[in-house]
């Protein structure tokens, strides 16, 4: 029985189907069932999440192997962003380590690191050191920006499209190697089934390295629009998207710590070649937008 926390998200989505398909017993510990859509019928419901570990004990029960995916990049009402990344990551641990749980899989993220200026680096590296120090069979993986055609972020940019110039947070400069969720899901059903070789860390990343300049006019070219990128310099933004919270809450369409992440470079020297020894060979962003 494998237990998948983020089974809604962009990856957790497309690995559920994967794991549904090849047969796999699949637990989906979540708030809302409604939104594994057809999916919630064909597997196990665990109910719960990140911010109640009470939850925790009844979702492992039979379990074998954890897949967590599930993440947090802004604070939420209930619990704090280092919470449902960190802390979350080793209460779950802990409960897998005393219900006889075989193997932990974590997605943290390339550029983690316990000295970024991003709280959500920050946490992602804290979870990650938990998971290293495990005495549970683990694997980590480290992607860079994960995305699918029709996911938040890229709707966001659709949206922002809409005005006469298309804004940018800061620079624009930092690099990125995008993976789509279904080659970065692929790689996770590829280690559940024992291919490719045995490695506690797996970086995944997109054959190509762009800029967030970049990312916004592979958006444009996908819905065929012509803007001009304006960069917004970062304390504009950070004033900006903070007298927002303060008026809109929780409902902002972006938060500081969100628009941070875009001048944080996540890309890694290794390319494609953790995602090809596992037999997935990842599609460049054109092609799965249609740019």
């Amino acid at each position: 029985m494998i237990l998948l926390t983020g089974a809604t998200g962009n990856v957790g989505s497309a690995l559920l189907r994967h794991l549904i398909a090849s047969g796999q017993r699949v637990r989906c510990l979540v708030r809302d069932p409604r939104r594994l859509g057809p999916e919630r019928v064909r597997v196990q419901i665990a109910l719960g999440d990140l911010a109640n570990p009470a939850s925790f004990r009844n979702a492992l029960r039979g379990v074998d192997t954890v897949v967590h995916l599930a993440a947090a990049i802004r604070d939420q009402p209930r619990a704090s962003l280092e919470e449902l990344n960190a802390v979350a990551t080793l209460r779950l641990l802990r409960a897998a380590e005393r219900t006889g749980v075989e193997r932990f899989l974590f997605f943290s993220a390339l550029g983690a690191s316990l000295n970024s200026r991003a709280r959500f680096f920050r946490a992602k590296a804290l979870a990650e050191r938990s998971v290293d120090r495990s005495p549970l069979e683990t694997t980590v993986f480290a992607p860079s920006i994960v995305y699918s055609p029709r996911d938040p972020w890229i709707r966001l940019l659709e949206a922002l499209s809409l005005m006469p110039a298309m804004p940018i947070s800061g620079s624009g400069k930092a690099l990125y190697q995008p993976i789509w969720a279904e080659d970065a899901a692929a790689c996770v059903t590829a280690v559940l089934a024992g291919r490719g070789e045995v490695r506690d860390r797996i970086e995944l990343a997109g054959p190509d390295t762009l800029s967030y300049d970049d990312i916004a006019r592979v958006a444009l070219q996908a819905i065929h629009r012509r803007r001009r990128l304006l960069h917004v310099p970062l304390p504009v933004v950070r004033a900006g998207l903070g007298s927002l919270e303060r008026i809109v809450g929780g409902s902002a369409f972006a938060t500081w710590e969100e628009a941070e992440l875009m001048e944080i470079p996540m890309t890694t020297p290794r390319g494609t070649a953790d995602a090809e020894a596992l037999g997935v060979s990842p599609r460049p962003m054109r092609a799965v937008l249609g740019a």
